[in-house]
């Protein structure tokens, strides 16, 4: 078998050009398939074992898993093969044509991160003839900007199975050892609508809401003062009220009324003993204004991570880059391939200042840096 794939740049436009958006909303979601049989291509051709995973339930996705060498343990190279919404018409150049300029590939995805899967193969071209003492994983993830559904069919199958992952998410290559968990949650609630003019023809869900916003609030405020990490630039978990839907006209009793809101919880909180908390807290709003209260959870959300400030990985992260490991806000597959065991870190090339941003781009000097750090992990990890 030829032992050859596309250059990287090559590589990356193809990624670039085959639109992969995960999304909440059924109009925007796409398959991810297109992206995979690339990759699955390439890696194939490189000598890497491959494995492409449909996911159950969720038509047109699947992840690959692609192993070289064999044995115990080794090392994962994990990104993720979808990207988020985007709006055309604020984009400078096609967000589906990578486009040089100024030192940068603009391109949707370029840091968020299909850039990572060029990069990766990049590195691991260096050891296709060598004889790895333990195997070198490439792992590509479907809808991890969603619903993380690739992710958690991994931790349900029990594979793959290593001893080192590296989620190659856009931290300019300053290894993550800790981020915060993301919940979205809705609340509705369902009165009944009547004539404004009498009160008592109806049973009024926003009144029910205003005490349901004054709780939730409440319970921020709580989790404030009773939760702290000093680790993160913001110390205490968040809940954000993000939107709110309610009612058809002044003059009618609103008969329905719905919350969403975002919570992002520290490391040690669970995301079922919170949601719980949130229904307790709400559950006598409904006898008190006569309405059904349902609290519903939008996606199964992402637990919090935590590693260990001097595993093995974090160290050498630290010792190979130069950074100081940190902690970050948003949320990223790590505690599902720490759930399969494996002492995993977020770090990768690109900022994430650019992600989900018009003009999505990685910067010409994040790369060559990127494929030297990471053929000194395989090196390290897999040799």
């Amino acid at each position: 078998m030829s032992k050859s794939c596309p250059d990287l740049v090559t590589m990356l436009s193809q990624l670039i050009a085959s639109p992969s958006v995960s999304c909440t909303q059924p109009d925007w979601d796409q398959s991810n398939l297109p992206v995979i049989e690339l990759l699955e291509g390439w890696l194939s051709h490189l000598g890497f074992d491959t494995e492409v995973m449909p996911i159950a339930g969720r038509p047109g996705k699947a992840n690959l898993i692609a192993t070289l060498g064999k044995g115990p343990g080794g090392l994962v190279l994990s990104g993720h093969t979808d990207t988020v919404p985007f709006n055309a018409q604020r984009w400078q150049s096609d967000p589906f044509k990578l486009t040089e300029k100024e030192n940068r590939f603009y391109g949707l995805g370029t840091c968020d991160m299909k850039g990572f899967f060029p990069i990766a193969i990049e590195a691991a071209k260096k050891f296709l003839d060598q004889s790895l003492k333990q195997p070198l994983i490439i792992l590509a993830t479907a809808d991890e900007e969603s619903s993380m559904s690739g992710a958690r069919a991994l931790a349900t199958s029990g594979k793959p199975k290593a001893r080192y992952a590296i989620i190659g998410e856009p931290t300019g290559m300053k290894p993550i050892y800790m981020h915060k968990g993301m919940m979205m949650e809705s609340v509705r609630i369902e009165g009944k609508a009547g004539h404004s003019s009498d009160p008592s023809l109806g049973a009024n869900a926003l009144d029910a809401m205003h005490s349901v916003l004054s709780e939730l609030i409440a319970f921020r405020n709580e989790m404030k003062q009773n939760h702290r990490n000093s680790v993160f630039k913001i110390a205490e978990p968040t809940l954000n009220l993000g939107c709110i839907h309610g009612g058809d006209n002044p003059n009618r009793i609103c008969g329905n009324c719905e919350l969403e809101y975002d919570l992002r919880p520290l490391p040690g909180m669970s995301l079922d003993n919170l949601r719980e908390d949130v229904s307790k807290r709400l559950a006598p709003l409904a006898h008190q204004f006569g309405v059904n209260i349902t609290t519903e959870a939008l996606f199964p959300g992402i637990p919090a991570f935590a590693n260990q400030r001097d595993s093995d990985l974090v160290r050498m992260a630290e010792k190979l880059t130069g950074f100081q490991a940190e902690s970050v806000a948003f949320g990223t597959e790590a505690p599902f391939m720490q759930d399969l065991g494996m002492d995993t870190i977020v770090m990768g090339p690109g900022s994430i200042d650019q992600a989900h941003q018009p003009d999505e781009y990685l910067a010409f000097d994040q790369i060559k840096p990127t494929v030297a750090i990471l053929e000194k992990m395989i090196t390290q990890y897999c040799l």
